[in-house]
């Protein structure tokens, strides 16, 4: 086995078979699975010769889309467009990116994604990356919004070159509290694995089910929050910087938001995590801590 895996590029390792989640799948009927939808967008980027990232392949189906804004200075942006507007039971969606050497991309969404209520069939989210020497990532999207009832399973799976950087930001929502939203109750499987030259640096699994807004309300799980996000950057230098995400957080004014945050570095990685009542403290939050971290604006969608 160890044989075979040595002979395997990042990219053909990433898209090996992944585990499902333990999830129960109720049995649909032939009318659901007719109506459930299936996006996928697999783009794989490189370093052109003048310095500048430009797509090498890229495939699209489903409602799920790319486009690319105007290019700036930086890294290459590219922005995932949902055209169904939101995500219903039992549709898959899947994102593919695969970078070759010392490529610099950013991925983010056009707006929040919506997990609406689902009748039993479980919504799945599978990103897959895979980054090649001195590539850089950064994954931006916008927060997912889960509707009371809503049953997802994500996942992300990464694999990396030693001297790869990864920037992964993701924020989760239970339910909008500016429409007097409530999750009561759903299923959330939320899966990462990162690996970074074969070898596994980085494994986080968090499952919801059934009485959601009884389990966030746990002091162990989310104190009462209603929005998490977490910022997690693998980078051969990502543990020097604990102390400049640790800053950040304090001007980025979280006590006064009312949010928590805390951070912490191991094993070549940094892991930020914050907790809100609502997402738009949250979001603010966020928002100014990325610019901080990264040294650059956000991606001008987030604006919009």
């Amino acid at each position: 086995m160890r044989g075979r895996r040595r002979g395997l590029s990042v990219a053909e390792r990433a898209v090996r078979a992944r585990p499902g989640f333990p999830m129960h799948q109720p049995p649909a009927s032939d009318a659901l699975r007719r109506q459930r939808s299936q996006g996928r967008v697999a783009l794989a980027v490189a370093r052109m010769p003048g310095g500048a990232t430009r797509i090498t392949d890229l495939a699209e189906s489903g409602p799920l889309r790319l486009r690319l804004p105007r290019p700036e200075p930086g890294p290459m942006e590219a922005v995932l467009l949902n055209s169904a507007g939101g995500i219903a039971c039992g549709d898959q969606f899947t994102v593919e990116a695969r970078l070759a050497d010392r490529a610099d991309l950013v991925l983010t969404t056009t707006a929040a994604e919506k997990i609406y209520r689902s009748d039993g069939p479980v919504t799945r989210l599978d990103v897959t990356l895979a980054l090649e020497s001195g590539a850089a990532l950064a994954w931006l999207p916008q927060e997912t919004i889960l509707f009371d009832g809503a049953r997802l399973a994500r996942s992300f799976d990464a694999e990396i070159a030693a001297d790869a950087q990864l920037t992964l930001f993701e924020a989760l929502v239970f339910g909008r509290a500016a429409r007097g939203e409530v999750v009561r109750e759903g299923a959330l499987g939320d899966r990462w694995r990162i690996r970074r030259a074969g070898r596994l640096a980085y494994a986080d699994t968090l499952r919801l089910d059934g009485d959601i807004a009884g389990r966030l309300a746990r002091p162990a799980i989310a104190g009462g929050a209603r929005a998490m996000a977490t910022l997690l950057h693998v980078a051969p230098d990502a543990e020097s910087r604990l102390d400049q995400a640790r800053a950040l957080i304090e001007a980025a004014g979280c006590a006064a938001l009312a949010v928590e945050a805390g951070a912490s570095a191991w094993n070549g990685l940094m892991v930020l995590r914050l907790l809100g009542s609502e997402i738009g403290t949250l979001r603010l939050a966020a928002a100014r801590i990325l610019e901080g971290f990264r040294g650059r604006p956000l991606p001008r969608v987030w604006q919009t």
